[in-house]
């Protein structure tokens, strides 16, 4: 049977995850100019895909138009107009496999999202690296006929700043650092005390830009900005497009295991991650990033980390364990990686 032209490539939602896609689908088609894939993903993360080239994004507005099953069979047909040839299911949930039942007599290969290591992993059973999630995504493509390999990937130039993006950035001399501070669960978190003290020290010597979302993420960010000079908060000022062309034009970023931190990758940056009781062993470290760009909680401290895989889970006395680190140890990690 010959390999598909023209792949439907699913994954709804995270954002990281999502994001996560996107050096693995760049790869795939430089490599293969000559494929077709449209992504199946939310509206609001087309961005993300716009520079890809034999990428097309179709929205599923899974809210409204195509919720329950109902709905998902209307997507289905919508797609099918499409007339693709296979299907890459790279979320393997409840939602993708209601949508591949309607794709009947289609070549359909989901994800292997390893949940036995995994467990494994956060029940003490094992210690060790698993397969990254870029590498399941691109194990889906192989297994359709298109071997991916990642280990020598290209990135596009930073985009031209706009007038109004030009404002975040406010000594053209110094190198500028992005920091997101935030995480979906507080576990995953760098205490926000600490890294304020973390951002007075950087900003002496760096531009600073700091990231998140949200009405409480953009009051926090705004009183951080109005008590330093050479740092200015983002969030809630500028939509996801003039987001990405900014993230492109910073030297590094500094973030949590978030999304922010895989955008900032997927875009050819250096990322500095800080680890709470997650860990990098779990697969999601961000794309292309050395082994020491990790800061890590003190496993002799906190022995039982990876308490979980997302960071919802952990033990009593767990939930500020990034704490453990110092301002010291990240000031001097990306002052060294910025100097590179």
């Amino acid at each position: 049977m010959p390999n598909p032209k023209h792949i439907l490539a699913i994954r709804f939602s995270a954002m990281g995850d999502v994001a996560m896609t996107v050096p693995v689908l760049r790869t795939l088609t430089e490599q293969y100019p000559n494929l077709k894939i449209t992504v199946v993903t939310r509206e609001f993360f087309k961005p993300f895909f716009q520079d890809l080239k034999n990428v097309e994004v179709f929205s599923a507005d899974l809210k409204d138009k195509h919720k329950g099953v109902l709905g998902l069979y209307k997507l289905s047909r919508e797609l099918k107009a499409l007339q693709f040839d296979a299907v890459a299911d790279l979320h393997n949930v409840l939602r993708s496999k209601i949508l591949k039942f309607f794709f009947f007599g289609k070549k359909v290969i989901q994800i292997d999202k390893g949940r036995v290591e995994k467990k494994a992993l956060i029940t003490g059973q094992l210690f060790q690296q698993l397969k990254t999630t870029h590498q399941r995504y691109a194990d889906v493509f192989k297994t359709l006929g298109f071997s991916v390999k990642l280990s020598n990937p290209t990135f596009l130039n930073p985009k031209s700043l706009t007038e109004n993006l030009q404002q975040f950035i406010s000594n053209k001399e110094r190198k500028t650092i992005g920091i997101a501070p935030f995480a979906a669960h507080q576990s995953k978190m760098y205490p926000l005390e600490q890294m304020e003290e973390v951002i007075a020290e950087l900003s002496k010597n760096y531009n600073i830009v700091l990231f998140g979302g949200g009405k409480k993420e953009v009051e926090v960010l705004n009183k951080i900005e109005t008590e330093y000079t050479n740092v200015s908060s983002v969030a809630g000022k500028l939509d996801l497009e003039e987001e990405l062309i900014l993230i492109s034009n910073l030297d590094l970023m500094l973030s949590m295991d978030s999304g922010n931190a895989h955008i900032a990758a997927m875009l050819g940056k250096k990322v500095i991650t800080i680890w709470g009781v997650t860990h990098p062993f779990t697969g999601f470290a961000p794309f292309n990033q050395p082994d020491d760009y990790t800061i890590l909680t003190d496993r002799e401290e906190y022995p039982l980390i990876p308490t979980s895989i997302y960071g919802n889970k952990f033990p009593e006395g767990y939930e500020y364990a990034a704490g453990s680190i110092s301002v010291k140890e990240i000031v001097s990690k990306v002052s060294s990686v910025a100097s590179i």
